[in-house]
């Protein structure tokens, strides 16, 4: 499957998420959703990107906004995630690669001097109709959910 673009519809996808329910994008429908892409639970960097999202989810919500962090961590160790930072948002388990392929996520990383397979930092905003509508990549995680959440507001066109 080739990776989506800008203007393309999102196929319909189910993952293994935390909460009771898998989560089916076509559940989404008429609602915004941000997913945002992170290497790994409990490692600073994505521990602050989820506080961040964390602190302003009210107003992702204020905005119609689906907000679901993925990663390729299991399930349980989402869950253990979600309860220790008190994630008000789901968290998908894609294990096998499947979302994190769609959107071209998994690159070539260099970690203390050795080439790892990784998780490149991103956040994709679908649109009601499950349109691929923004893309963030190499995302640094200072100020993006407030940014995030500015680009939301033009989309709907409702002021912070």
């Amino acid at each position: 499957m080739n990776p989506i673009s800008i203007g393309c519809a999102v196929p319909d996808f189910e993952l293994p998420s935390t909460g009771t329910n898998p989560f089916r994008l076509t559940d989404c429908r008429g609602q915004l959703v941000v997913l945002y892409f992170y290497p790994k639970d409990n490692t600073p960097g994505c521990t602050q990107e989820a506080q961040a999202f964390r602190d302003d989810f009210t107003q992702f919500n204020a905005l119609n906004t689906v907000l679901v962090g993925v990663s390729r961590d299991s399930l349980r160790v989402h869950e253990g995630f979600k309860t220790k930072q008190a994630l008000p948002f789901e968290l998908l388990a894609d294990t096998e690669e499947s979302l994190c392929h769609l959107f071209d996520v998994i690159k070539q990383k260099s970690m203390y001097g050795k080439q790892v397979r990784g998780i490149e930092r991103s956040t994709f905003i679908l649109n009601t109709e499950g349109v691929l509508v923004r893309e963030w990549r190499k995302v640094k995680v200072k100020g993006h959910s407030s940014e995030v959440l500015q680009v939301l507001r033009e989309l709907t066109g409702i002021s912070a």
